[in-house]
This record gives C-alpha cells, structure tokens and sequence, in this order.
C-alpha cells in the first residue's frame, strides 16, 4: 500500500523558485502534481508498481507550474532535496512525505493526537473489482457523468441505484476531481449524501472542499464544510484556510463577515495557527472595508492581532498602523490602547508613516486635545509629505470642540489656499460648526460657496442650515431652505421631520397635512414615530379630533409609541365620545402582506425557524449598493413595521428580521422546507400582479437592452411550474441558469405585457429603474 501525503496547499514536489514565480516540474514517467493528490490522501490498493504508475498519471504526462504564493518554504524545500536524493533510481516505487514548516507539523501532531484528522480516500480501482459487469458500468459512468448537466447528471444516477454502492459513488466523485471537474464531484457527492446507504466519509468531504474552495466556489465548499461540522467532527486546517481565501476573494456582501467567522471558528474550536498570509489576508480586508469601521471591526482586529502575536509569528508595519487607525474612527476613542501600539511599534523598529500620524490627529481631534492637535500637526509638516484634506477637518473639529470657532473657521480658509479649494468634507464640518453657534449670515454665505463650487452632497449642509432656522425661531428662511434643497438634493426623512416641525410651531397644520401625506406616500422618504408624534400634537392643541384619532390609528397600525403628553390627552378626548383607546390584540398579516412575501420570497428573501417549526422569522436583506433597493427597503421597514421588533434607531439597517411568530409557518413550510429555498406546488395560484411586481423590484432588473431578468432560486420542477404561469398569462420567457441560481428572462413585446401587468404596484420613485424599454419607446410613441 503506497500512501502519498501532502501537508501543505502547495504541491509535494514543489518549492519556491529564486528567479521566477512559477516553478516548472516534468517527469515523463508519472506525476506527483495531479490534483487529487492535492492537499489530502489518496490511498490506493494495488499490488504491482506498474498498476500503481498507471494510476498516478491520472489524464497524461505534462509539465505543470504553482504560482509562488503556494510554494513551499525553507523547510519543505529541504525535504523535496531529500525526496529527490531517494527517486534517483527511474521506476522505482517511493513514498513521498512534505514535512512542512514547523507550525504546520505541530498542528499535524497535535490532530493526530485528537483523532482529528482522517483525510484517507480509499479508493479501490476498477481492474480490482472482481465482477466484469461493474468494471464495465464504472468506467461508462466516469465517462458519462463529467459530459451531463445537473439535473441529466441527477436522472442518470438515478437510473444507476440499484446497483450503485458508496463505493463505487465515491470513485466517481474522485475521477471527477482528478480530471478537474470539481463541480460535477460535487453534484454527485451531493447525490450520495441523499441515499440511504450513505455513510459520512470525512476524507472525501475535505478533498472535496478543499478543491472547490481553491476554484473559489465558496457557497459548494461552505456546504461540504457544513457537513463536516454537523458530523461533529472539526474540519482539517487546509479546509478552514481555503474557505477564508475563498470567501475573502469574492466581493459579495456578507463573504467577509463568513470569512471572519470562519477564522475564528478555525482557532477557537480547530485550535488550529494559520500562517501569517492568512493573518494578513484578512487584516488587510478588514482595513479597507467599506464604510465607517465599527466596534464589532475593531475587536476583530484585535483578535488577529493577538493571534498574531501570541503565536510569534513576525507583526508587520500595516498591523499597527492599520489597529491605530480603526482606534481613531470610533465615538469612544481609546486613547490609552493607541498610544501602547505606538510603543510597540517604535519597539519593533517601525517609523510613523503620514497614516499614523493622522489617524492620531483624528483620535485628538474627538477628544478636543487641541495641543495634542497641534503638536501632532507638527509631526505631520515635519514628514513633508504634503498635509491631506481630511487632516484640516480634523484640526477644525478640535477647535470647535474647545468653542474657539473663529480659530476653526481660519483653519477652513486656510485649506482653501493650500489645496487650491475646500473639500466636500470640509464645507460640511465648517458650516455644521457655524450652524451650531448661529452665525447665519456667516453660514448662508459659507452655503452659497458650497454651491457656486459645483460639487454635490449638499442635504448634510442643508439638514444643519435648516436645524438653525428651526432653533432661531426663522421659519420664513427654514421654508425657503427647504424649497432649494428640494431642488438640489435627494430629499430625506431628516430634513422633512425638520420642516414639519417648523409647519406646526406655526400653526401651519393645513399644509403640515399636506407634507405629512406626501411623506407617507413617498417609499423614499415615508413617515417615523417623530413625524407621527408631531402631527399628532397639531391636531389635539387645535382641537381637531377627527385627525387626530386617523394618526393614532396609524401609529397603532405601525406600532409607533406614543409620547406620554399626548396620549394623556388623547385618553381625556376619546374618553368625552364614550371610546375607549384599544390596541390590536391579535396580530394577522393582511392581503397586502401576503402578497408582498409571496414576491419577496421567489426573490430570494429567507424565513427562519425554530427547532421545532412552531415559530418563524423573515429575514429582510437588502444591498446597499442598489439604489432601488435602498428605495424598497423604506418601503417594506413600514410596510411591516408590526412585525418588527421596537427600535429607537430612526435609521434603518440593511438587514432586519421580523419578530418570530406561528403566521410565518405558511411560508417557511412552502417555501422553504428543510431550511432551503424552494418553490411552492401551487405557486401558480399566488402569482398576483403585486406578488410579481414586488419580486421583479427585489430581485430583478432591466438589461441594457431593455429586457426584464427576474433571479429566482429552487428546483427545475418548480422553475418549470413559474414559466406555465406566465405562460397561462401570455408571456413568453426563457429560462438560464447560472450556479445554483436560475434567470428568467423576458424580452421585446412580453417584457412589455409583464410591465403593464406590474406597473400599478410599482413603487412610483423605481418605475425609471426598472421601466422596460420597449415600453418607454411605446410611451414615447403615444
């Protein structure tokens, strides 16, 4: 029995090469780089060296090259000189071991010693199995299967149950993998796991996830891993390693927060060290994160950091400056933590670099140390490497902290003359500082600059323009702002709560109506518990008690709390009429409801449930890159305010779940049964035009061309029973499918008729997004 081992993501045989990146091995009698010897064992029975040199080369002798990034180190380069120094003889049957480097040994050991790791595929081959009948059906399916689709490839090893065994299942599964097919192994790995012979095979599940981790397929891997953990068994250290780089590869949301989790898992329950590249990968992806850093950001970076450090692995330069900088960004800066990394960064030989020092500044800045500030400033003229923008913002926040505003303000001018004019950055600090001590001329004039200048994301200085008026009692100036920033800006829920609050202080409740509605049927903008509230206290001092009875019940319906003043009178009101104030008591999803989960669903939204099914959640999740779903995720927060859970927050997240409850059980078992997405029988019965509309407005878009693409996921069975459906409503579509997902596609006169089926449930601020073009042309013609 010849076992090949291979610790290491790189190749046994290969090693890092002085003068270029790739690394080039030829043998013409047999190959030690075929991928199924990559990164796990393969074991094979056999009893002759030339059986065992026929199966080594697996497809045909070639020369094949690793990148450097996967080449071994120092210490398995010296066990590949020992390896050649022992095949100096052609022919002769070896055993071939990579060593590693030494952490990779200790966590080897310390696996082998838990009984963690049993990465062995026994495979046994085809000229060993003794009935000629099985020979012959093997070798017919390994050709067969890699040349079939998923669902062909489903039916043929349907056709093939009764004589199939997990043996035999388990070498196809490896001759796919051998020949690169990673993706049909794992449909027929997937297969197997659905029989009722199966037995869990932890060393083909991390061959598996290991090869599709490195292809990047990393929603196939994180399934195979998945089936490992709930095994109960831990995953190898190539496996949690792989899946990291292959989530951190993808620009999906939510791949970094698995990648962490992963990470994370891979130290905590593995025990594992990961190499120093895998440290970096992810620091390095957490730095440059998109948005504003938060806490959570923060304490991550620190558990790398300690992992780093605990495991005496070298901490680089960037680990430090990228740790102080996350430091810097959040509300409650700790000072203390900031200055301890200086000390061990000066201690490990490192300078301060222009990002240090002003990431500082920003950390001083929050505090309103202004002679931290300046000194600090000093650092940064003595690196003469030019003084940044966000540099001069920090140093007017310092100011304005310490009340010296007419300091700040010289600061802001004296950018201007340094770069050659104001960054947007720092219009809206400056005028956010003048603002706060009312200084309106000097504020008007600071925004009129703003605009002459061109440059947009002018609602920050608008909001502060408008929270001044509103404070100095300028309500004639507060409505004439508010016209211009209609004008010049996207409007927001903050800027119009400002305006209404103005209308009724004036006693305005006439056109404070007339806002509020407008608010209310904007999906943009819509109405909050503040907006509610203000009308509300308009209508009970003038005594309008018609009004005011239609907001509570709109603030009941929306659950909304109600401000302990106006409900005292809103009691004594309702008490004259004999009415007693009642809330819902029993809570029932409407139409609306129903058929806007019917479309959110085939979109792609998720329901959760508990262990025993008695209760379930939606899980609203929306991409903040996506102007049109920054529109509809405002319009579905209101649309099922009842169902969520109170939050004080008046903005609202990108994800969001509702409360749980027995009424979600209708789309948790039809939908998604078994916790996976799928496609109801009777989906043909709830296909409303609002269902389909809201479904287009989730998940679907308009190509360049003017087609509708709607993204639906589930089997081939209930795709086929959604394309009858529109079919019976006379719409041609075709159907592709791209991984797991399929799209179906609507074009030229049929995305015309599906338009004007949906269009009177589109919401009014996405008809310009999602319009197709052939209808836009008609219109046009009419």
């Amino acid at each position: 029995m010849i076992a090949t081992r291979a610790c290491d993501f790189s190749s046994p045989l290969s090693s890092a090469s002085p003068s270029g990146a790739f690394v080039t091995v030829t043998n013409s009698n047999f190959s030690f780089f075929s991928p199924s010897l990559n990164p796990n064992i393969i074991r094979h029975r056999s009893s002759s060296s030339r059986r065992l040199l026929r199966r080594l080369s697996f497809s045909r002798n070639e020369t094949q090259s690793f990148p450097l990034p996967f080449a071994a180190n120092s210490a398995s380069h010296r066990s590949r000189t020992f390896v050649e120094h022992v095949a100096g003889t052609p022919h002769q049957t070896i055993e071939v071991y990579d060593f590693g480097d030494l952490e990779s040994a200790r966590n080897d050991l310390r696996n082998v010693a838990t009984r963690r790791v049993e990465t062995d595929v026994e495979v046994r081959e085809i000229e060993d199995l003794p009935e000629e009948w099985r020979r012959s059906k093997l070798a017919w399916l390994c050709k067969e299967v890699p040349s079939h689709k998923a669902v062909t490839l489903v039916r043929l090893l349907n056709a093939q149950k009764k004589w199939v065994r997990q043996e035999d299942a388990t070498y196809i599964c490896v001759h796919c993998t051998r020949i690169r097919e990673n993706e049909t192994g794992f449909r027929v790995y997937r297969w197997m796991t659905q029989q009722n012979w199966y037995r869990f095979d932890f060393g083909l599940a991390t061959k598996l996830a290991d090869f599709l981790g490195k292809e990047r397929k990393f929603t196939k891997c994180r399934e195979v891993f998945d089936d490992i953990m709930n095994q109960g068994r831990v995953p190898s250290e190539s496996t949690f390693h792989i899946l990291v780089v292959a989530y951190l590869s993808s620009s999906e949301e939510g791949c970094f927060e698995e990648a962490c989790s992963v990470y994370n898992r891979m130290i905590q329950l593995g025990g594992y060290r990961p190499r120093l590249s895998l440290h970096n990968s992810l620091f390095r992806a957490l730095v440059s994160k998109q948005g504003g850093p938060s806490s959570d950001d923060v304490r991550q970076a620190e558990f790398i950091f300690h992992n780093v450090v605990t495991t005496g692995l070298e901490v680089q330069k960037d680990f430090y400056s990228g740790l102080i900088w996350l430091h810097s960004c959040q509300d409650e800066v700790d000072i203390e933590r900031i200055n301890y990394l200086r000390e061990e960064m000066r201690k490990a030989g490192f300078e301060e670099s222009k990002e240090v020092v002003v990431s500082l500044l920003r950390a001083y800045a929050k505090e309103g140390g202004v002679e931290e500030v300046e000194r600090t400033w000093l650092e940064l003229l003595g690196l003469d490497c030019g003084i940044p923008s966000q540099a001069f913002v920090y140093k007017i926040e310092a100011y304005a902290k310490v009340g010296d505003f007419a300091r700040a303000l010289g600061i802001f001018r004296e950018m201007e003359k340094q770069l050659g004019g104001a960054t947007v950055s720092g219009y809206h600090k400056i005028i956010e500082v003048v603002c706060k001590v009312h200084q309106v001329e000097l504020a008007e004039s600071l925004l009129e600059e703003f605009v002459e200048t061109g440059k947009k994301q002018l609602l920050p200085s608008y909001v502060e323009i408008v929270k001044m008026y509103f404070d100095l009692g300028l309500h004639e100036k507060l409505e004439k702002a508010f016209v211009e920033c209609l004008e010049r800006c996207q409007p927001n829920q903050t800027i119009y709560n400002i305006y209404l609050d103005s209308l009724v202080n004036t006693g305005n409740l006439e056109r404070a109506g007339d806002v509020f509605d407008e608010m209310k049927n904007n999906g943009t903008i819509n109405v909050n518990a503040r907006s509610c509230n203000t009308v509300l206290k308009g209508y009970l001092d003038s005594g309008n008690h018609v009004k005011a009875k239609k907001i509570y019940e709109l603030m009941s319906l929306k659950k909304y709390e109600v401000e302990s003043p106006l409900m005292e009178k809103l009691d004594y009101i309702l008490s004259l009429v004999r009415k007693e104030v009642k809330k819902p008591l029993s809570m029932k999803l409407s139409k609306e409801q129903r058929e806007v989960l019917v479309g959110l669903l085939l979109g792609g939204l998720r329901v959760e449930s508990d262990k025993e099914r008695k209760s379930h959640k939606i899980m609203f999740e929306f991409r903040g890159k996506s102007q049109a779903h920054l529109i509809l995720r405002q319009h579905i927060h209101d649309q099922f305010r009842e169902w969520l859970p109170h939050s004080e927050e008046e903005d609202i997240p990108l994800e969001f779940s509702s409360i749980s409850h027995s009424c979600f059980g209708f789309y948790a078992d039809n939908f998604w049964p078994n916790s996976r997405p799928e496609i109801p029988k009777l989906i043909h019965r709830w296909l409303s035009p609002e269902s389909l509309a809201y479904w287009y407005m989730y998940s679907g878009y308009r190509t360049s061309s003017g087609d509708v693409i709607l993204r639906l996921k589930g089997s081939v069975e209930g795709v086929e029973k959604v394309v009858k459906a529109l079919r019976a409503k006379s719409m041609e579509c075709r159907v592709k499918k791209k991984g797991n997902v399929f799209w179906i596609g609507l074009q030229g006169t049929n995305s015309v008729l599906f338009w004007k089926l949906i269009e009177p449930h589109v919401l009014d601020d996405m008809k310009d997004y999602l319009r197709p073009a052939y209808e836009a042309i008609d219109t046009d013609g009419d």
